[in-house]
């Protein structure tokens, strides 16, 4: 695995408003390689700089404005953020996910939105919560059937804790998914909803078992809340997927 690890900047969004290039700088000293924005109307440019002058990659972005009626202002800020992924993270009704007519419409939604993104050399992916995980239609997860009906150049983000928590077997997900997946949110804790995460490899996650089941994309550290010390959690799940990566 080549890419640097990545964190999702949503984990540090009290920090980040509060001093965001000392927060940056901070994710770089712990030897994090590259970001995901989660804010792209939110001075994209400048986050880009910042990113450039710490030598931080910007991995991908997630970019709910591009469920707006006009998606192009949220393409434009991808565009100038100067990333060529850019997720949407939600924001589709959760009943589109319980029938097989709710997920037609749902890839008819993205697939669009992907031709639309194409000359701009964006791609568009699509991040899981529980919620595409949980349904099973046609006796597969949601997700799955959803990734059936995509567009070719539609990817996926896994989020691998919230598969876990909707009754996925990661692994094995992320098997049958195979290159359709494109980055995976790497996080733990006990795999319950609305519990605060902790350091990744010190939950009820099989990391190992996960990450070696899609060795080719982006690991995206991501804290949706944390119980203890952000920062230091932060620091040692990165050291943790790093030791793994370099196993």
């Amino acid at each position: 695995m080549s890419r640097p690890i990545s964190v999702q900047l949503y984990s540090v969004r009290d920090a980040l408003a509060a001093d965001r290039e000392g927060t940056l700088a901070r994710l770089a000293a712990m030897g994090f390689g590259a970001v995901e924005a989660f804010d792209v109307h939110t001075d994209p440019e400048g986050l880009r700089r910042l990113a450039d002058d710490l030598g931080l990659t910007v991995s991908s972005t997630h970019a709910g404005p591009l469920l707006a009626p006009d998606p192009g202002p949220a393409l434009d800020a991808v565009a100038r953020l100067g990333t060529d992924l850019a997720i949407v993270p939600g924001g589709i009704p959760h009943e589109e996910f319980t029938s097989l007519d709710g997920l037609k419409r749902t890839a008819d939604r993205l697939n669009a939105l992907a031709e639309r993104a194409a000359p701009l050399g964006i791609r568009v992916g699509y991040h899981n919560h529980w919620w595409e995980i949980e349904p099973a239609v046609d006796g597969r997860h949601a997700l799955e059937v959803l990734a059936d009906l995509l567009a070719p150049d539609v990817f996926l983000e896994v989020d691998t804790y919230w598969a876990a928590v909707g009754g996925a077997d990661v692994p094995a997900l992320l098997g049958r998914l195979g290159d359709r997946v494109l980055a995976l949110h790497v996080k733990d804790g006990p795999g319950i909803k609305g519990e605060p995460h902790v350091a990744v490899g010190t939950g009820a996650m099989s990391v190992p078992g996960i990450l070696a089941a899609s060795p080719d994309t982006w690991r995206i550290v991501e804290f949706d809340a944390c119980a203890g010390d952000l920062f230091a959690e932060l620091a040692a799940s990165r050291a943790y997927v790093a030791g793994l990566e370099a196993a």
